[in-house]
Order: structure tokens, then sequence, then C-alpha cells
């Protein structure tokens, strides 16, 4: 919560209101609003929190995230390099329970089709999560380059502990080529459904 005075600044500048009138909408004093916003008064009850976003009529989440956006996700292309890579993007973070089964550690990205693109195992609309690396972990849904292409491949190994590529509609694995690259393990994905 070390950014919230600042926050809470940039919220009462963007509402237009000054130090005295957002005080008068919570119910506090303005040298109170003055030390929210110094960071002088760094804990700030749930009540006065609750109170603090009616008056600045925004979410309670607008004054708790940090002014951080929640990320979007970032468009698979089979053209080019993984979505991630150049640029602004953040990585989130799982809840463990969100992805029961899996070993990886670190952050993810979320990813979906762009539009046009035809990707195995995953749809248009469809979400998934992708931790980016070059390492097999253990047997699941991996992003690979394959000849110069980005393509979603269930990865295993063999009897001999050669790894082993299955595309979608083929129920035999294709052995490793130096043209083969894994680039991200996916942890978690979420299909699109029309209710």
């Amino acid at each position: 919560m070390e950014t919230l005075g600042p926050r809470i600044k940039q919220l009462r500048q963007e509402a237009r209101l000054n130090k005295a009138a957002l005080a008068r909408r919570v119910g506090v004093s303005d040298v109170t609003i003055s030390y929210w916003e110094s960071g002088a008064i760094k804990q700030i009850g749930h009540e006065r929190l609750v109170a603090l976003a009616a008056a600045l009529d925004c979410p309670l989440s607008s004054l708790l995230d940090n002014g951080t956006r929640r990320p979007a996700p970032l468009f698979l292309k089979t053209e080019g390099a993984p979505p991630w890579e150049g640029s602004e993007a953040k990585g989130i973070e799982l809840p463990i329970e969100l992805t029961p089964g899996q070993r990886w550690d670190g952050d993810c990205h979320l990813v979906t089709p762009a539009p046009g693109e035809a990707l195995d195992y995953l749809n248009a609309g469809d979400l998934a999560a992708i931790a980016p690396t070059d390492i097999f972990r253990q047997p699941g849904l991996y992003l690979i380059e394959e000849a110069g292409k980005l393509a979603l491949r269930r990865v295993q190994q063999d009897a001999k502990g050669e790894l082993t590529f299955q595309r979608h509609d083929d129920a035999r694995p294709a052995p490793y080529t130096p043209d083969c690259h894994l680039l991200g393990k996916v942890v978690a994905l979420w299909r699109h459904e029309t209710l």
C-alpha cells in the first residue's frame, strides 16, 4: 500500500476535488487527506477506504490495485515471436489452486488466438496461461516454434527420454527435430463457451 497516497491524490484530481471537498465527503479533516496523500498515514481502515472510494466515485479496487490495470490477453499468432517478447506486457501469477498438477514457478502470460489465427488446442475466444520456458518440465501442452512458426503441441518424452510432439489432429507423436524449440508451458486453459 506504499503507493496508496499518490493514488488517492491522482483520483482526487481526476474527480476535480480539492482536499477540503474530499474531506467533507469522507468525513475526515483536510489535514487527514493531506496525510493520506503524502503517505504520513499509511494504514487506512476499511470503512474509510470504502467511504473514500464512494467520495471519489470509483471502485474500491481502483484504490487498492495501485493504479495497475488487469492484464489484457496477448494475441497469439503463428508468425513471429511469442506475444510477450518485445512488449510491455507484465506477467501474472496464478494461484496454485488454478493449476493443479502443474510444476512451474514464475509468471505466466494470458494469451488468446489473434483474429483469423487457427491454432491446435486453442480456439477463437479461448484463453491460455503460458509460462515462458525453454525447458521441458513435465508432459503437457507447450507453445513451440516449429519450422519458424508458433504452434501448440502436446509434448512428452518417449521411452528413450527423447521429446516428442503431438498435433491435435494426429494420434502419432512426431519425434524431436532441430527446428523445434520450446517457448512456453501452458499451465491453464479456459474454453470459450456460448451461454
